[in-house]
């Protein structure tokens, strides 16, 4: 048998706690029951260090107190579940078919959230000394704010790290890479007037028109990077504000969603908005947009929204790691990117740590009605990172 891979116990020790995890809801800023139930897992298992952050992070660790550190990094928190009618199993149920383990946060990312604490566990069962540290963590506010709970680690806590792997949903390939995320707030000023007489005043919702579509124009000639593809610009909203249904609308305010290819940055993101406003000649004000998010412990964090594009050279030496880790544990890994954004957004673009992605699960199920992940994928993600720590770690 491949040393990597699970035990039947492991296995069925692991999927009774995926089972746990799933149908505990864990909605973003409501991760208590599912924070709890992981250190009490990590506890379980033989962590030699598990605590909570202010913020509700969880932590476990376990080898030598010195040396280099990995960590596998994964979130709590899940979205909600909006249309219960169009789901055709229980999204809280966690149900089996097969191979196939059903329910909100299954695919994203319960599923990797389990396999991190099972491989750091088989690592422990098999024995293998470490000249270093191997730290699990499990953060909240991912979703609606992601990079949050691992900034926090890092910048509040004093967690320090050589390598990270987010164990995010990858079909167990092997990830370098991901674009960036700016949202903007355009706030465009007009002037009130009877809708009677609009020539009186300055209508902001006509300004916004013009803007918009210099900004449509803008989106085709984004900057295109060969790995990670184009940028990318979409208007995600509008809103107006106007005395009544009877006058000109003073002011209108629409949200810009930018994804940031590499190369492409927030000075230049914005510089680019600001260009075609100018040539509008319309008074207006950009900026990114900002707003306090709190955790369910309470804590206050003020979010900015913006997370810097990464990639990693396809030969960096935890991208080879990686690779050679997910075969050795049966599998046949390719280099790929993701689309959305992750924890990722902290470790490789803010602190500039090398970071790579690989986790059970299709992309394509998260966020979805009957959301699912294959439990092979899990044992097989679970194998993989043992070898990798093994790989990174080993005296």
């Amino acid at each position: 048998m491949n040393q990597w891979h699970l035990t039947s116990p492991e296995r069925e020790s692991l999927l009774a706690f995926l089972r746990k995890l799933v149908q505990t809801p864990s909605l973003s800023g409501e991760e208590g029951a599912v924070a709890v139930l992981v250190m009490e897992e990590m506890r379980r298992l033989g962590f030699t260090e598990v605590r909570m952050d202010e913020a509700g992070n969880v932590v476990g660790a376990l080898g030598a107190a010195e040396g280099p550190v990995l960590l596998l990094d994964s979130h709590l928190d899940t979205v909600g579940v909006p249309d219960l009618s169009r789901w055709t199993v229980a999204p809280w149920g966690a149900e089996l078919r097969g191979d196939t383990l059903y329910g909100v946060g299954s695919c994203d990312m319960k599923g990797g959230l389990a396999a991190t604490l099972y491989g750091a566990a088989h690592l422990l069962r098999l024995g293998i000394p470490l000249r270093g540290r191997l730290v699990v963590a499990a953060v909240g506010l991912e979703e609606p704010a992601e990079g949050t709970g691992t900034r926090i680690l890092f910048e509040e806590d004093g967690l320090k790290a050589d390598w990270v792997v987010i164990a995010e949903p990858s079909n167990l390939q092997v990830v370098r890479g991901q674009r960036g995320h700016i949202e903007m707030s355009l706030a465009l000023q007009g002037r009130s007037a009877h809708s009677a007489t609009p020539e009186l005043g300055e209508n902001a919702i006509y300004a916004a028109a013009r803007v918009i579509f210099g900004l449509e124009i803008l989106a085709e000639q984004l900057a295109v990077d060969p790995f990670l593809g184009p940028g990318a610009l979409a208007v995600t909203d509008i809103r107006s504000q106007a005395v009544s249904r009877n006058a000109v609308p003073e002011r209108c305010e629409i949200i810009i969603d930018r994804r940031l290819t590499v190369g492409e940055t927030e000075t230049l993101a914005l510089a680019e908005v600001q260009r075609v406003i100018a040539r509008e000649g319309i008074r207006a004000q950009l900026r990114v947009i900002e707003e306090d998010m709190h955790t369910y412990t309470g804590k206050t964090c003020r979010i900015r929204r913006i997370s810097p594009p990464w990639a990693f050279d396809e030969h960096h030496p935890l991208i080879a790691a990686m690779l050679q880790s997910a075969r050795e544990a049966g599998l046949r890994p390719a280099l790929d990117k993701w689309y959305f954004a992750t924890e990722g957004a902290y470790t490789a673009g803010v602190a500039q740590i090398p970071t790579v992605g690989f986790g059970p699960g299709d992309p394509a199920l998260a966020h979805t009605c009957d959301e699912h992940v294959n439990l092979e994928q899990v044992y097989a993600a679970a194998a993989a990172y043992a070898a990798l720590a093994a790989h990174l770690l080993r005296k």
